[in-house]
Order: structure tokens, then sequence, then C-alpha cells
């Protein structure tokens, strides 16, 4: 999307580690508020959200922002109109942990 204001994306890869921080936490009896922060990339919203879609949580709202290479998410989140249980927000937590740190892999590694 920059290549239309002049702006070209890195050549390679900047070698940098961000940690990924996964908090859930109980906002009302009907809804949970899920705070994310990891390194950002193309891809990294669709991402959250199927990975959510796919364990049945719902996703109400959110917030999205990046600082730099820091990609900062908030999304209310519930299941079967509830908020999520501690069970629950274990598996929300490890399914994106496991999606989110997960290596990429190169094109030109095909």
């Amino acid at each position: 999307m920059g290549e239309a204001f002049g702006i070209m994306p890195p050549k390679e890869k900047p070698d940098v580690d961000i940690a990924t921080r996964i908090h859930i936490y109980d906002d009302g009896p009907s809804r949970s508020l899920l705070y994310i922060e990891t390194a950002d990339r193309p891809g990294l919203l669709v991402e959250i959200v199927k990975t959510l879609s796919d364990i049945s949580v719902a996703v109400e709202s959110g917030e999205f922002d990046t600082e730099g290479m820091l990609a900062k998410a908030k999304f209310h989140v519930s299941y079967r109109g509830s908020a999520l249980n501690k069970p629950l927000q274990q598996v929300v937590a490890n399914s994106l942990r496991y999606f989110l740190t997960r290596p990429t892999t190169e094109e030109s590694s095909f």
C-alpha cells in the first residue's frame, strides 16, 4: 500500500525479536476483553480473527494500532453470548500464541 505514496518496504526483514503478549480480562457478563501485543506483519489482523473464529469465539468489536514493528490489538469477544470462562481463556491464549509465534516461510524457499 505504501508503494502508492512512494514508500517502499525494506528489501530484507529487520532482525527484531518482539515478545508476544496476550491478556484476557472479564468485561461484564456477556463479553471479555482480549489484548494482544506482537510483532507487526502483513495479514496479522486477518490471522488473529481467523484463529478466534476457528475456535468459535465471536469478535464483537476491536481496535488495532501499530507502533513501528509492534502491533497492539484490543477485541471484545464472547462465546455463545457470554464472557469467556477461564478454561476457554487459556485455549484462546494458547491458540493465538501458537499461530502468532510460528516462524514464517519465505516465498523464495519453495
